[in-house]
């Protein structure tokens, strides 16, 4: 799943190889998308790239290639306008609304029916653009008191904290953690993504849990903290 600005730019990209065979350079791709400077078209041509859309060819300038293009456009390559996608707990830039709250599973009184908000990126961010797509039936223990939701994972970044691609987390909604925590965080109320909370002097830090990805350093007015990990399910097919 992939941010608007992701798929603009893919979709971009893709049209512009078609019809000359060279991509797009770095300041057009800027200019396509109205971004302020080229650094935000490096995050986004990395998330691209991690994420399988894409590949740079080394030794080559202004060497991509698209390897695929997302599902929803398989059939029409044009973005769809008038698109806004709603973050994790509420509408893109508003205050989160409270989660549901959770409900005793009518099978089993020792568990809890809690929604599934959507996916979550443990990788590069994501938004997340799912509303309660199902609810699911947790045990009690594992949730305790307050409100929370779900997410499935998508990404490698959290492997060493024991959380892989397409597990479930159960989250606990909040807007504040301690350092260490696993918190889903919102940045520039856009993306969303699953990491290790730090703080470094008055910034934030969110800290992978696999060396292949780098600790992202935020200003506290970049990160807004969603929920905090309180548990992980995982199915074995």
């Amino acid at each position: 799943m992939l941010t608007r600005k992701q798929q603009e730019l893919l979709l971009f990209i893709h049209e512009r190889m078609k019809e000359s065979g060279v991509p797009p350079s770095f300041d057009e791709m800027k200019d396509a998308l109205d971004l302020a400077s080229k650094s935000g078209i490096h995050r986004l041509i990395t998330a691209l790239e991690e994420r399988g859309f894409i590949r740079r060819l080394p030794n080559r300038a202004r060497a991509l290639e698209v390897i695929k293009l997302p599902e929803a456009y398989s059939m029409s390559l044009q973005p769809k306008r008038g698109f806004s996608p709603s973050v994790i707990q509420g509408s893109l830039g508003a205050q989160p609304a409270p989660a549901a709250p959770a409900k005793p599973a009518a099978a089993n009184s020792d568990s809890v029916s809690i929604p599934v908000m959507g996916r979550i990126a443990a990788g590069v961010p994501i938004s997340a653009i799912q509303n309660n797509t199902h609810d699911i039936s947790v045990p009690l223990e594992m949730v305790g008191t307050g409100e929370h939701y779900a997410l499935e994972v998508r990404g490698d970044s959290m492997i060493e904290a024991g959380i892989l691609d397409g597990d479930t987390v159960i989250i606990r909604n909040t807007t504040t953690a301690s350092p260490g925590e696993i918190i889903v965080a919102l940045v520039d109320d856009e993306e969303a993504t699953l990491k290790r909370f730090r703080r470094k002097g008055a910034s934030i830090a969110l800290e992978a849990a696999n060396p292949a990805y780098e600790t992202r350093i935020f200003g506290p007015d970049r990160v807004k903290i969603q929920g905090k990990l309180v548990g992980l399910i995982r199915r074995y097919h």
